[in-house]
């Protein structure tokens, strides 16, 4: 059995090592098909773009961060980000707002194209940035923190609606200040903790470039949302364009804060050339193990490649396998939000399925280990933001598979208990072998492994023979 397991998982294992080397011959000629980077003479002043599509994470963080440095060497005289997101993670989003803020060079937020969004990480991202704009129908806001700053397992901040009359110390003529100053005040002292920094946090930027202030808390107290020509009437962005031409036509000497103070963008802007700047191989590879799908998937190979490995010592793939899919678990999951409650809930279900086909309990460790593999999987990924939780749906698929391998080992079991019962001495009589070596030694092969045998007639290597009978550890054969 321990065999036909070992060969499973080889298998397994060698389908995923093709599959990532064909993604990495992808991405390496991808890599070799686009430009190699020039030096700051070769590029010479250039208008760098670059892109945030999707969750921000650790991934977004690296690649802004480490491409526009690139860019600010090739001689980028200014930065456009095309943004487009749901929102994201508040480590990564706060890297890049210090980023920006430590910029010598501009950022020019562009909320693009055509119905895309700047949702809660991406709202405080543009009110960061040095120049804000949108393009028609596109939207921002809904800034309310989910989980921002707080622990795993902690729960969701509530609702943050301005409390009515009747709470201790208020009235329904207080100023609407002091109502929204209140808001959050239903929740727990964490959630009040959340909800205030984060006020704090976006009411600074925006006093910093002189944008509207009290309708960024409004943002993160009650997630309002604005479209793209309300929030310029608003005094929340600075720019509506309808295109990337139109954008750098608004935005020569056009007065922007940098840490050395107060300049103008540069008349000339708009006649340099516009560069864009993917994300490369290691920002995909990145991006893609950081993945919360990936990463839950790179967790249980990992726990299952240790766990035949110590169960077949000497196979030796499922363990190399197995330790490396799991550093690379363990790398991406203390960069994400983790419960880690969850966690050891994973590696305890897993460790007690695997319990179940070893030391069969008629389903009591299987059941309990698919349980908890289940309600620690859900647990896992501790965050709301969309893109960055484990799929219900790839939970569900693990918990099946792993039900009914359960299943099937178990009606093996019950398929064996009805079998006749055969004494240990005589478990080989009446199997077949095949003849290993004649000299000095008969020894015969079966299911690989060998036994010494004994025979009245002369045989030959490779011949079939069957087994009459066993006395300890040597078995007595006939030619078939």
């Amino acid at each position: 059995m321990n065999q036909r397991l070992s060969k499973g998982v080889l298998a397994c294992l060698l389908l995923l090592a093709q599959l990532l080397f064909v993604y990495g011959v992808a991405q390496e000629a991808q890599f070799q098909d686009e430009p190699k980077d020039k030096t700051v003479d070769e590029v010479g002043p250039h208008i760098a773009r670059l892109s945030i599509n999707g969750p921000i994470g650790p991934a977004t963080a690296d690649y802004l961060i480490r491409t526009s440095d690139k860019a600010r060497k090739n001689g980028a005289r200014l930065f456009i980000v095309n943004m487009d997101t749901p929102g994201g993670l508040d480590a990564a989003t706060r890297n890049i707002i210090q980023h920006i803020l430590a910029s010598e060079i501009p950022y020019v937020t562009y909320v693009t194209p055509a119905g895309a969004r700047a949702a809660s990480a991406g709202t405080y991202i543009l009110y960061a940035s040095h120049v804000a704009a949108m393009t028609p129908s596109t939207t921002l806001g809904a800034a309310t923190p989910v989980q921002i700053g707080g622990m795993p397992g902690q729960q969701e901040p509530p609702s943050t609606a301005p409390e009515k009359s009747g709470e201790e110390g208020g009235d329904e003529k207080a100023p609407k200040e002091q109502q929204e100053k209140r808001a959050g005040d239903s929740g727990g002292a964490m959630e009040r903790k959340i909800i205030n920094d984060s006020v704090a946090y976006i009411r600074g930027l925006a006093l910093r470039y002189g944008r509207n202030a009290d309708w960024a808390e409004k943002a993160v107290r009650d997630a309002a949302t604005l479209t793209a020509r309300e929030a310029l009437a608003e005094n929340v962005v600075d720019l509506v364009a309808d295109n990337q031409q139109k954008l750098l036509q608004q935005l020569p000497n056009r007065e922007v804060i940098l840490p050395d103070g107060k300049q103008k963008i540069a008349g000339s802007i708009a006649q340099l050339p516009v560069v864009a700047y993917e994300p490369d191989w290691r920002n995909e590879l990145l991006s893609l193990i950081t993945n919360p799908q990936i990463a839950y998937i790179l967790l249980l190979i990992g726990i299952y490649g240790l766990i035949f490995e110590g169960y077949s010592p000497g196979a030796i793939v499922p363990g190399v396998v197995g330790i490396i899919c799991l550093l690379l678990a363990l790398y991406a999951l203390q960069v994400l939000p983790t419960n880690y409650a969850g966690l050891a809930l994973i590696i305890v279900g897993a460790l007690l399925i695997a319990a179940e086909m070893f030391v069969p309990s008629f389903g009591a460790l299987g059941i309990g280990g698919v349980i908890a593999l289940v309600i620690g999987s859900v647990m896992l990924i501790d965050s709301d933001v969309p893109g960055m939780r484990v799929s219900r749906t790839l939970i569900g698929s693990i918990a099946a598979v792993s039900g009914l391998a359960l299943l099937g080992f178990l009606y093996a079991v019950g398929r064996s208990l009805h079998k006749p019962k055969v004494a240990a001495n005589q478990a080989m009589v009446g199997r077949t072998a095949v003849v290993s070596e004649v000299e000095p030694d008969l020894l015969v092969k079966i299911d690989g492994e060998i036994w010494r045998a004994h025979c009245d007639n002369l045989l030959t290597e490779g011949q079939l023979v069957k087994v009459t009978a066993e006395k300890g550890l040597s078995l007595q054969v006939t030619p078939e």
